[in-house]
């Protein structure tokens, strides 16, 4: 389910690794059978927070069953800025996670960081629901009480499509990251994490199970759900440099 304006989300999560074939033939299907989404592609930027032992970060690597990230979100020359909650829930054979977020501008979201402003005081600026201060505070919460702040950035070129059911697949290409000079511009200094093996990150996210067009092939070519969180195989690649 998807709850209040596309503020808060409800939904099956699994990723897959793919090669620029098994994308080719992905979207002979997947055009026939769903639509361009409405920002079909789209540079994504994600800029997480976390202490300065890596909590957070580290519960994504330890594969917790519950976890919960904290993240900064633009898109290639957009003004705005989503500050997100970001929960999953391990089961047995999927995940469902949920994401809650509030939008702000870009000098907002640099009051923020700089602590002259709460998120929830930034909120009030362009509020559309009372859920809105309810998210900010929840993050401000969380930003307080762990001492988050800006730690990573990730960014990427997303392909998307979604059905009028609720399913949404979408492609991630050149995954590029940083852990120095953290604002949404590029960085001569960007590096990319798939230097050999130019692998594709597909996510398929839906309300309740796939269609069976979609299960019949990926069966039919192979492809199956992979454990890949883009944040922490980052740290973890990060933390191999540092060590070098």
């Amino acid at each position: 389910m998807i709850y209040m304006d596309n503020k808060v989300f409800d939904r099956i999560e699994k990723k897959y690794l793919i090669t620029k074939s098994d994308k080719k033939k992905l979207l002979t299907a997947i055009k026939k059978n769903m639509h361009q989404d409405n920002y079909h592609k789209s540079e994504v930027l994600n800029i997480y927070f976390d202490n300065d032992n890596y909590d957070l970060i580290t519960q994504s690597i330890d594969w917790a069953d519950f976890k919960e990230k904290i993240r900064a979100r633009s898109y290639g020359g957009y003004n705005r800025v989503f500050i997100e909650i970001k929960t999953k829930v391990r089961g047995r054979d999927v995940n469902v996670g949920y994401k809650r977020r509030v939008m702000i501008t870009k000098n907002d979201y640099d009051d923020l960081i700089n602590q002259k402003a709460s998120l929830e005081e930034l909120a009030k600026k362009s509020i559309e629901t009372e859920n809105d201060l309810q998210i900010a505070k929840e993050a401000d919460y969380l930003i307080n009480q762990f001492d988050l702040k800006p730690k990573i950035l990730v960014m990427y070129d997303r392909e998307s499509y979604k059905d009028d059911n609720g399913l949404r697949i979408t492609f991630d290409e050149n995954l590029k990251y940083r852990n120095k000079n953290l604002s949404f511009e590029k960085g001569k200094r960007d590096k990319i994490y798939f230097k050999n093996n130019p692998n594709i990150i597909m996510e398929v996210k839906a309300n309740g199970v796939m269609p069976l067009w979609l299960v019949k092939l990926m069966s039919e070519l192979k492809i199956y759900p992979q454990r890949f969180s883009k944040i922490g195989n980052i740290y973890q690649k990060i933390r191999k440099e540092q060590n070098v």
